[in-house]
């Protein structure tokens, strides 16, 4: 059996754990390949989920032999067969100890984002990464959930060694395997796609999972994909955008939502592609300086367009070898042949080949957008910039077709009088419509709604 990716394994999991289903479950990703797998469990299942940080502690003569591990909130697990056998002591397990809690903070923080961890007090675990070798940060995962009060824990794995497999069955209540192949070299080579996945990607999948669980909670008020927001009693607070009321209703399951790349000339391109089902149309992002496809806001922006049933392609234009170059951040040019790649990449697709596409820009991502939205032929639906530069793309707003909207905030003065400054170039319907408060990233309260309102009401209008 081969997987086509993480996320193809994942789903197959999760058809082994169905029992599962309905049960006081918590599904822990070990980072950062397991938690793709893990995603699609957590769906499957309905339930919430984790990552499970953990360090191995090597024995100092032979790091690959593990004396021990380490967890979160002091959890440290000790194998004392190895440490009486190596003759090492309180000094090395110390030492050791010390070395690794500084990475396992950082992996912490850099997951987590300051939440804290899902309790496992009382519940069963479910530990998935996207399969096992030597089996030794699966082991400690599993000690370390039941040192953090598992009642119950069970490994899940779509590929493992048969005899790692077998040992690990004596350290969880349970092991779920799609496969133990007798020939078993590595882990990769029963998936067709396993490049390597980013902390990013680990960021924004348990956001996105956190952003289901509280649609799925009775009463909950769905915020952003950085997880749920406080509900606003009627009548308290900045006024809502038009049509907010549609923005809180949760999402019906999309037709397609998953990870995918691009090709964009001599370079592939990462990107997250959303379709809900009967979408009218489907929006690229362009990202600005500095940010990427995992930008809160324009996720936050991107969520909101699902859920009014637009579809969203959320990817980064630049390859993170060229981001590392300043000049290409502000080359316009080559970032509109990126977005017009991933125009044609989206034409190109049977699902999405007969869908109106539209444009949103974000700072000089706008400009990006204007200039690919000039090409001849483009056929762009509409264009929304968000605290746009399209003084950037000056040479070419006269042969912007697309409807365009751009949005600035009220403090964002500069940027307002480039904007302005811009509208008097443009010879397309267009509108510009100042956010009153904001300041050019729209952090104020109730900004960043104004903007996903306005937006979807705009492509609205223009891709129905």
């Amino acid at each position: 059996m081969e997987f086509a990716d993480r996320a193809d394994a994942g789903r197959r999991l999760a058809g082994r754990l169905g029992d599962l289903r309905g049960q006081d479950v918590v599904v822990l990703g070990l980072p950062r390949g397991g938690v793709p797998v893990a995603f699609e469990v957590a769906r499957a299942l309905r339930a919430p989920l984790d990552v499970i940080v953990v360090r191995k502690l090597g024995v100092p003569f032979q790091p690959e032999l593990a004396m021990g591990a380490i967890g979160e909130d002091g959890v440290l697990i000790v194998n004392e067969e190895i440490v009486r056998h190596t003759g090492l002591g309180e000094s090395d397990l110390g030492a050791a100890r010390r070395r690794e809690q500084a990475e396992l903070d950082a992996r912490v923080e850099r997951f987590r984002r300051g939440l804290p961890r899902v309790g496992l007090e009382g519940r069963t675990a479910v530990v998935v990464d996207d399969g096992v070798a030597t089996g030794a940060t699966a082991r400690a995962a599993c000690q370390v959930a039941r040192a953090h009060g598992a009642r119950r824990v069970v490994l899940a794995v779509p590929v493992g060694s048969p005899d790692t497999m077998a040992d690990l069955r004596r350290v969880a209540d349970e092991v779920v395997s799609l496969q133990e192949p007798e020939l078993f070299y590595a882990v990769g080579q029963w998936y067709r796609e396993f490049g390597q996945t980013s902390d990013g990607e680990v960021v924004e999948l348990l956001e996105r999972a956190a952003m289901a669980s509280s649609h799925a909670r009775p009463g909950s008020a769905g915020g952003g994909p950085g997880g749920p927001g406080p509900a606003r009693p009627p009548g308290e607070g900045p006024a809502d955008p038009p049509g907010a009321a549609r923005l809180m209703d949760p999402p019906d399951p999309p037709d397609l939502d998953e990870e995918v790349w691009i090709d964009g000339g001599f370079v592939e391109l990462t990107g997250h592609l959303t379709v809900p089902a009967g979408a009218a149309g489907i929006v690229a992002f362009a990202h600005g300086s500095g940010s990427s496809r995992h930008s809160p806001r324009n996720r936050q922006v991107a969520a909101g367009l699902n859920r009014a049933g637009l579809g969203t392609l959320l990817f980064d234009l630049l390859t993170t070898g060229e981001e590392l170059d300043r000049g290409n951040v502000f080359d316009i040019g080559l970032l509109a042949d990126r977005l017009v790649a991933a125009t044609g990449w989206l034409r190109d697709r049977p699902e999405t080949g007969d869908a109106r596409i539209g444009y949103f820009g974000a700072s000089t991502g706008a400009a990006a957008a204007l200039w690919a939205a000039a090409e001849p032929g483009a056929d762009i639906a509409a264009v929304v910039s968000r605290g746009g530069r399209p003084d950037l793309a000056e040479r070419r707003l006269g042969d912007v077709r697309a409807p365009t909207l751009l949005l600035v905030g009220g403090e964002d003065r500069q940027v307002l009088d480039l904007n302005r400054r811009a509208q008097e170039r443009l010879r397309c319907q267009n509108r510009l419509t100042v956010v009153p408060g904001a300041t050019h990233l729209f952090e104020e309260p109730g900004a960043l709604e104004a903007v996903t309102g306005h937006a979807r009401d705009w492509f609205d209008a223009h891709m129905r």
